[in-house]
């Protein structure tokens, strides 16, 4: 028997009345477990195991999934978020997210962040669009894919520079940027910064078109990193980029990574 904190990334169901649940824990990394009984009317905590919630659970280890014996609640965030669509679509962006990017070994960090994420979302307390994009920068600095929005990243040269390139893994000089780079404005590239260190006041002043803008980068570069496409992030609730948003091109990022286009955002 094991307790540990964890947030619900998400639920399947098992039989008539049990959940195989996909967590990510304070202490265990991801956990996958069975709540049994949890979809019957009479489960006194069903509620409490539902994506997006955080509780106190006590755990049984089994031999392929561990199965929840006690569930408390300590964040009810996951009503607050459904509510409102821009939360909701955002929420599910975010838990897809640390599901694709934690393991068994996952550290604090990742449910820390994740964690203040969904009750920021839960709490309106800043526009949903910027929570998430900058909830994807900080998951993926954490898992040591940290983009440079200042120095090159090839080379480490002083900026500014405006070429932007995402397996290189940020901005780069214009000697190391390859033919047909997109670039950014500097309006963009404070955004983004302002969105990886936690500038709120900073990030809140931008305009739409550059948090669309910023948004396309953010988008690109966390698909690009995780090797496969977000299927969350195509129902996300932003407004569409105007026409003269720049873009990462195909010359840069490869044809299965899904981004924006100058008519569509993610």
């Amino acid at each position: 028997m094991y307790r540990d904190e964890c947030v619900i990334l998400r639920t399947h169901k098992l039989g008539e009345a049990d959940r195989i649940l996909t967590m990510l824990s304070r202490q265990h990394g991801k956990i996958r477990a069975v709540a049994k009984g949890v979809r019957r009317t009479a489960s006194k905590f069903g509620a409490r195991l539902e994506p997006f919630m955080v509780a106190d659970l006590q755990l049984y280890e089994g031999r392929s999934l561990d199965i929840v014996t006690q569930a408390e609640s300590i964040g009810s965030y996951g009503a607050d978020i459904v509510s409102d669509y821009a939360s909701y679509t955002a929420a599910n962006v975010l838990v897809e997210t640390a599901d694709k990017l934690t393991d068994a070994e996952a550290g604090l960090q990742q449910y820390l962040l994740l964690v203040g994420a969904l009750r920021s979302l839960a709490r309106r307390e800043h526009d949903p669009q910027l929570i998430l994009d900058s909830y994807l920068l900080r998951a993926l600095s954490i898992a040591g894919w940290a983009p440079s929005f200042g120095d090159c990243a090839v080379t480490g040269v002083p900026g500014p520079h405006s070429a932007f390139v995402v397996q290189l893994g940020g901005v780069v000089a214009d000697a190391a940027a390859p033919p047909g780079a997109p670039r950014l404005d500097p309006a963009t590239l404070a955004l983004l910064g302002a969105l990886l260190t936690g500038d709120w006041a900073a990030a809140e002043s931008a305009g739409e078109a550059t948090r669309n803008h910023a948004s396309g980068v953010v988008a690109a570069y966390t698909q690009w990193h995780l090797e496969r496409g977000l299927r969350s992030l195509e129902h996300v609730d932003r407004s569409v980029a105007s026409s003269n948003t720049i873009v990462p091109t195909a010359a840069v990022v490869p044809s299965t990574t899904v981004v924006p286009s100058t008519g569509e955002v993610l």
